[in-house]
C-alpha cells in the first residue's frame, strides 16, 4: 500500500528528527538519497556533468548537497542561483568547496538539471526568470530531476497554474505527498529518511494489495456463495454496453451473472452462461446489481434505476443512471426535482452505493465541475449524498464517505476509449457481489481495470497500439493473472 501525507504531516513528521539530529543532518540525509538517485538515472556519473536550479530554503539546500555529493564523485556540477542572498549557506559553502561553479545559464554540455527550486511549502507557478531557465533545459532535451516535487506544481492537488517544471523524475523523502500521483511528476522515487508515518486515509493500491482483497473461491464456494452478480444495462440503442458490462462481471468472477433488459439476445449470444431475462422483476436474487451502461434515460430505464436502489443490495450507477439522478441533467431543468429519479433514494440507502461518473457527469451531479481540486471534490460528494464515489481521469479518484480516499494512477490514456467504462461497471459489481466494501471494490476495480488496458494496447507486441473497450475486456484475465 502506498499513503499519501499533506505537507503539514510531513514537517510534524521530521520535527523529531529535526531535534535529534546535528544541524543539517536530515537535510544532508536527503540529498544524498537524491544523490544516489540521480546517479542511478544517469547510470554512470563519472565525465558527466549536472546543473542545480536553486532556489531559496531547504529545497535549495537539498539540490547544492546532492551536486557537491556527485562532485566529490567525479561529476561536474554547476549551480544557478535564482536568489543568491538567500541560497542555503553551508550548502552552498560546500558546494563550491567542492569545486560546484555558479553560473549564469545553463552550460551547453549539461547532461541533467536538478529542479531545487520550490519545495513543498511552495505554492503559485514558476516566477518568470525560474520558467526561462527550465524552458531552455526542455528546448535542449535535457532531463530534469525535481527535488520532493515538480516545482510551479501543487502541493495538494498536483494541479498547475501557469509556468512548471515537468521533470522526468521526482525524487522525494519520507512519505509520498498527493501531488506524486495527481500532478506532473515522471517517474517518482521515494527515498526513506526514517519518518515515522502512521497510515494514511489517502492511498494507494499495488498488486500486492488488489491480490489479498480479491475473491477467489475456496473449497467450499459454489457459484451462489461467490456472489450472484446483476446487470440491468443496454437498449435498442446501445445493445453493446449490455455485453461489455456483463462480459466484465463474468470475466472477473466465477459464481454467477444475471442480465434483466432488452438486449438478451446480443448478451446470451456472446455469454452463453448469463441467466437472462427481459424484466428485472424476473431477474431472481443477486448480490449488487450494476445499472445504468446503455440503459437510456426513459421511464422503464427510471424503472429499473428505482428497483435496483429500493434493493437491499450493494448497487453500482453509472452512465444514463447517473443521467437520470442528476437534477442538472441535460434532460432536465436546474430545479432538483426535476431528476427523472429522486436522488434521496441514493442518500437514504442503507447498503453500499457507488457512483462513477467522469467529469461531465461529475458536474451535473454536484452542481459544478470537479475543478483543480479532484480529491477535495469527490470527498465532498461522498460526504454530501452519503455514498462511494470514483471520479474517472487518467488519476482515478475513489472517496468514502467520511473517510478513506483511493488514488489510482492509470500511467496512459488507453483506457479513455467508447465503453471502457462500461467494462469498469461490471468489475466493481462483480467484487460488490463477493462482499467487497465498496472502497475497495472501486479501487481493486480501478486498478485492474487500467491493467487491462495497458495490457491491450501492448497486445500483440512491445509496441502500444490503439485499443479497445472490447480488447479491454479481452484482457480482463490476464490482468488478473498478472497479479494473483
Amino acid at each position: 500500500m502506498r499513503y499519501f501525507y499533506s505537507a503539514d504531516e510531513i514537517r510534524s513528521a521530521e520535527a523529531p528528527l529535526l531535534a535529534a539530529l546535528p544541524e543539517g543532518g536530515l537535510m544532508r540525509r536527503a540529498a544524498f538519497g537524491l544523490a544516489n538517485a540521480i546517479a542511478r538515472e544517469l547510470g554512470a556519473v563519472h565525465g558527466r556533468t549536472l546543473c542545480a536550479v536553486v532556489g531559496s530554503g531547504d529545497n535549495g539546500g537539498d539540490a547544492l548537497w546532492a551536486a557537491t555529493f556527485l562532485r566529490r564523485r567525479g561529476m561536474g556540477a554547476t549551480a544557478i542561483l535564482l536568489n543568491p542572498e538567500r541560497a542555503h549557506p553551508k550548502a552552498l559553502a560546500a558546494f563550491r568547496k567542492s569545486g560546484g561553479r555558479v553560473v549564469e545559464r545553463i552550460p551547453a554540455a549539461t547532461d541533467l538539471v536538478i529542479d531545487g527550486v520550490v519545495g513543498i511549502s511552495g505554492s503559485g507557478p514558476l516566477r518568470a526568470s525560474a520558467a526561462e531557465v527550465f524552458e531552455a533545459a526542455d528546448q535542449a532535451g535535457i532531463p530534469v530531476v525535481s527535488v520532493d516535487l515538480p516545482s510551479g506544481v501543487d502541493v495538494h492537488t498536483g494541479a498547475a497554474d501557469g509556468p512548471h517544471v515537468t521533470p522526468a523524475l521526482t525524487v522525494t523523502f519520507g512519505g509520498l505527498k498527493p501531488v506524486h500521483a495527481l500532478g506532473y511528476c515522471g517517474r517518482v522515487e521515494l527515498i526513506d529518511i526514517g519518518l515515522d508515518l502512521p497510515a494514511s486515509p489517502m492511498m494507494a493500491f499495488d498488486a500486492e494489495d488488489v491480490a489479498t482483497r480479491w475473491p477467489v473461491p475456496g473449497p467450499a464456494d459454489d457459484k451462489y456463495t461467490q456472489g450472484v452478480t446483476g446487470v440491468l444495462a443496454g437498449s435498442e440503442t446501445y445493445p453493446g454496453a449490455a455485453v461489455l458490462c456483463t462480459g466484465a462481471a463474468v470475466a472477473v468472477t466465477s459464481g454467477m451473472v444475471r442480465y434483466a433488459g432488452s438486449a438478451v439476445q446480443q448478451v446470451l449470444s456472446r455469454w452463453p452462461e448469463v441467466i437472462a431475462t427481459q424484466d428485472h422483476t424476473t431477474a431472481g436474487r443477486v448480490q449488487a446489481w450494476v445499472v445504468g451502461p446503455g440503459l437510456g434515460t426513459d421511464e422503464s430505464a427510471a424503472a429499473a434505476l428505482r428497483f435496483a436502489l429500493e434493493s437491499d443490495v450493494p448497487v453500482i450507477v453509472d452512465a444514463d443512471a447517473l443521467t437520470m439522478l442528476s437534477p442538472s441533467s441535460p434532460s432536465s431543468s436546474s430545479s432538483p426535482s426535476s431528476s427523472l429519479v429522486n436522488p434521496e433514494l441514493v442518500a437514504g440507502r442503507t447498503a453500499d452505493t457507488v457512483l462513477t461518473p467522469h467529469a461531465g457527469e461529475f458536474a451535473r451531479l454536484a452542481g459544478s465541475p470537479p475543478g483543480a481540486d479532484r480529491v477535495g471534490a469527490t470527498r465532498r460528494l461522498a460526504d454530501r449524498l452519503g455514498v462511494t464515489v470514483l471520479l474517472k481521469g487518467n488519476v482515478t479518484v475513489v472517496a468514502v464517505p467520511g473517510g478513506d480516499v483511493y488514488l489510482n494512477v492509470a500511467g496512459g490514456a488507453w483506457a479513455a476509449t467508447a465503453g471502457s467504462g462500461d467494462v469498469l461497471s461490471g468489475i466493481i459489481g462483480a467484487l460488490l457481489a463477493s462482499g467487497l466494501p465498496a472502497g475497495e471494490a472501486a479501487a481493486a476495480a480501478a486498478f485492474v481495470h487500467a491493467r487491462a488496458a495497458e495490457a491491450s494496447a501492448k497486445d500483440p507486441g512491445p509496441a502500444p497500439v490503439p485499443t479497445s473497450a472490447s480488447r479491454i475486456l479481452a484482457h480482463l484475465r490476464t490482468a488478473l493473472g498478472s497479479i494473483l
